[in-house]
């Protein structure tokens, strides 16, 4: 009976009734001061509704024939995708080493690298694509250095994670040894998260090239440039060609993307 009675007494009670209330009402003040604050309201989505139709009868039916123009372009955003997600990636493996503490435990180490991670996350692709357009001109460079930052930022901090959470014995067996810390990481850490960063790698070319499609609205090269071009000519036939033949891209390379990494992990 005793034994019972003290498994009884650490189940866990549910939530009760009053907390789940309480936490919707907060929600809900949350989302009412956010839209205040913003300036933000259903009647204003409403009235702006015909707008968005009328935009949208413009783009039909899409400039098929637009399609030859943008391939050369398309082209283009997918291979700064490539050269960005891979020195993005090359980049971060190193930088998500230091980040993990259970790799080098001095808080003066792994800290300021993770401070440092946090500084790329912060600043926007489209914000940094803009700086090194106004560095090295316009063209794909800047595009591809903005992906690289984009990259590191996403890849280290989901490689960090994923090291911190290995099986804590190879570690501790080698350690016990007399390996060294690049023993330790080559033959304990790495194996253990290597199919997990090829599939981080594989995730993160996807949202760069849903990100390389933009970063020519800011001159960064790619099939941007003719989102800006298009728009700016209020030629909407064409942009809707430009989404449909982006839409493709992506749903083929998503489809390629999860295919490979059923297969790793």
């Amino acid at each position: 009976m005793n034994d019972v009675t003290i498994k009884a007494q650490t189940i866990p009670k549910p939530p009760s009734k009053l907390k789940h209330m309480l936490t919707f009402v907060l929600l809900m003040l949350l989302f009412w001061g956010s839209s205040v604050q913003v300036e933000a309201s259903f009647s204003k989505l409403v009235s702006g509704f015909p707008n968005m139709m009328d935009l949208l009868k413009e783009m039909v039916p899409p400039d098929w024939s637009y399609f030859s123009t943008i391939t050369s372009a398309m082209l283009d955003t997918i291979r700064m995708a490539i050269i960005g997600t891979t020195l993005g990636a090359i980049l971060a493996v190193p930088l998500a080493l230091l980040a993990a503490s259970n790799v080098f435990s001095s808080v003066f180490l792994y800290g300021p690298v993770r401070f440092l991670l946090n500084l790329i996350r912060t600043i926007p692709d489209l914000l940094l694509a803009a700086i090194f357009v106004a560095i090295f001109g316009i063209g794909p460079l800047p595009g591809i250095l903005a992906l690289t930052f984009f990259s590191v930022g996403i890849v280290a901090k989901l490689l960090y994670e994923s090291i911190e959470s290995i099986d804590q014995g190879p570690l501790e067996a080698m350690t016990a040894v007399g390996a060294n810390k690049v023993q330790w990481i080559v033959y304990a850490v790495i194996p253990q998260v290597a199919a997990h960063f090829v599939s981080y790698v594989l995730y993160t070319f996807e949202v760069n090239v849903r990100a390389a499609a933009v970063l020519g609205l800011v001159g960064a090269g790619g099939i941007g440039l003719y989102y800006d071009r298009t728009l700016g000519f209020l030629q909407y036939q064409q942009t809707a060609s430009i989404i449909i033949y982006t839409l493709i891209v992506v749903l083929i390379i998503d489809y390629i993307s999860t295919v490979l990494r059923e297969k790793l992990l």
